[in-house]
């Protein structure tokens, strides 16, 4: 809340011109009067551009710790606005001792923004399995959080307007115009550093640590080296040693990241064997040497279980191959599992992966574990990869060019993936079928998300599809190869995968290729069990999910 006069403190001047300006102001300034205002509104830019920062980087952690990018989204802003009204208020108080008050505001700004990350991700990894009141302990303090970053941002515009008025009275809409362009300019410039920026150089962690030392630098400069007439000799100590502990904190947990990381990893899904940030996501890798399992998480979501994935990409590809099949798509499967399965059926003459993440087709190339795991698929001279989004790639594919498409990509709940499963997308995909041709979607964890199964069913449909339901069962319980992803209290209720085989012309039946090769989970007889067993989870009445109208939870 910004006051339309603000006045000075009583008994001060209403101003100080520098050298040569009124000899009787009782604010002394170390500069002129202009460079006085400059200053005061370079650093309304900087705090700006950190507020932001600290926002965004709730955000970005909430969406990759808890998923749901539209929830997380929008408990923050909603949170953060209004605790910067509470903030504007409360800020009314401290109007009298302005610089001491603005840069307390800084100091415990850039305390609470700067290892908000930190704390966030280290309550996710250590309690996330606790169970009880410790299951909803990573929201509450993402709330907590964004409720004490938002009143301490919304305490700074008051108290920088009581002290640019200090050094020049100018009329209240000035002020507030000067201040709003610094501060939306501000907001411009950490709005893009983010991600731009900091997120790809320094990670989240680090990115939250630097911005928080920048803060109190520049917020306990401006009062210290601008104001420091305005505090009390025991105010300039106090504000020295907080922002020397503030700084101290920081550099600290700076310092000691990496290790925190490795910890919190450690915690979350034991040794982790390759840890890779991606332009895409975060890539993990688990396992995979001395006779334990690979398993491969994508930003966070356990994307292939070496105990189950086999039982998963088998059920996943061979029923869809049962009919002509030279020519195959794969949607996503950068893991080259998909493919390996694919190429296992003679008469295949080529293979098109579209993978969003070229570093997870690298370390399906080039990591001994994995590729030995998906035995070299992706290095098959049938096999064609290809970096891109499959929503676009499909746009521009050549029609009737396919007569199998495998749709292997992250689960419709993750909203990223969201038009993946859209009916725009799965019309797209059925100007690239050739006639007589079959697609097959992964449609998530069918006893846990029947509704979101069903809906993908119902897309299909009204894309103009056939299509049979069938699930298969994972043979231990919590391992989800598919793209589910659930907290540790929910991971263990997907034991299944859920699938929709679809065709053109008459609803196909799910059963293997007579002179397919030999499947080692799969048969006719347990593949038409799957389908009853599908039908019997059946939702009534589901909406198609559109681009505008998107139906899946997550």
């Amino acid at each position: 809340m910004i006051e339309s006069q603000a006045p000075a403190p009583p008994g001060s001047a209403q101003s100080w011109d520098g050298p040569g300006g009124d000899a009787g102001s009782s604010l002394r300034l170390p500069v002129r009067q202009d460079t006085g205002r400059f200053l005061v509104l370079a650093g309304v830019f900087v705090c700006a551009a950190c507020g932001l920062v600290y926002e965004l980087e709730l955000v970005a952690l909430a969406t990759y710790l808890m998923g749901d990018s539209v929830a997380q989204t929008s408990v923050v802003l909603s949170v953060m606005v209004f605790a910067m009204g509470i903030g504007s208020l409360a800020a009314k108080r401290l109007r009298r001792r302005a610089a001491a008050g603005f840069g307390a505001v800084e100091a415990a700004l850039a305390l609470v923004g700067g290892c908000s990350a930190m704390a966030l991700y280290a309550v996710f990894a250590w309690t996330g399995d606790w169970g009880g009141v410790w299951a909803s302990g990573p929201r509450t303090l993402l709330v907590a959080f964004s409720l004490a970053t938002g009143l301490l941002i919304g305490a700074e515009v008051p108290l920088l307007m009581e002290l640019i008025q200090r050094i020049r009275r100018q009329d209240a809409g000035g002020a507030v115009a000067d201040l709003s362009a610094a501060d939306y300019v501000g907001a411009l410039v950490g709005g893009l550093a983010f991600p731009f920026l900091l997120l790809p150089l320094l990670g989240q962690l680090t990115g939250a640590l630097i911005t928080g030392a920048v803060n109190a630098v520049v917020g306990g400069a401006l009062v210290l080296g601008l104001f420091r007439q305005d505090l009390t000799p025991r105010a300039r100590r106090l504000l020295v040693a907080a922002n020397v502990c503030v700084l101290v904190v920081l550099g600290s947990a700076a310092v000691l990241v990496d290790d925190f990381e490795r910890a919190a990893r450690h915690a979350m899904y034991g040794p982790v064997r390759v840890a890779v940030h991606t332009d895409v996501q975060e890539v993990l890798i688990t396992g995979g040497q001395e006779g334990r399992p690979l398993n491969l998480y994508l930003d966070g979501r356990l994307r292939v279980s070496g105990r189950d994935e086999l039982r998963y990409h088998e059920a996943l590809a061979h029923p869809a191959m049962n009919g002509p099949h030279a020519r195959v798509l794969v949607l996503g499967g950068g893991d080259g599992l998909a493919a390996r399965e694919v190429l296992r059926h003679s008469g295949v003459r080529r293979v098109d992966v579209v993978e969003l993440d070229a570093g997870v087709v690298r370390l399906a190339r080039h990591d001994p574990a994995l590729s030995a795991l998906n035995a070299h698929a992706l290095d098959d001279p049938r096999v064609r990869v290809t970096t891109a989004d499959a929503f676009d790639w499909l746009r521009g594919a050549a029609p009737a060019a396919y007569d199998v498409i495998v749709s292997d990509l992250p689960h419709p709940g993750i909203t990223a993936s969201t038009k993946l499963y859209s009916q725009e997308f799965y019309g797209l995909a059925r100007q690239v079928l050739a006639p007589g041709g079959r697609l097959v979607v992964h449609g998530g964890a069918v006893a846990h998300r029947p509704r979101d199964f069903w809906t993908v069913d119902a897309t299909l449909r009204a894309a103009g599809f056939r299509t049979a339901a069938y699930r298969v069962r994972g043979r231990e319980a919590g391992f989800a190869a598919g793209p589910d992803r659930g907290s540790r209290s929910t991971a263990h209720a997907h034991r299944d995968w859920g699938f929709v085989l679809a065709a053109l012309h008459r609803p196909p039946e799910p059963r293997l290729d007579p002179a397919g090769p030999h499947t080692r989970t799969l048969t006719d007889a347990s593949l038409a069990a799957d389908a009853r067993a599908a039908e019997r989870t059946r939702v009534r009445g589901p909406e198609p999910s559109t681009l505008l109208h998107p139906r899946y939870s997550d």
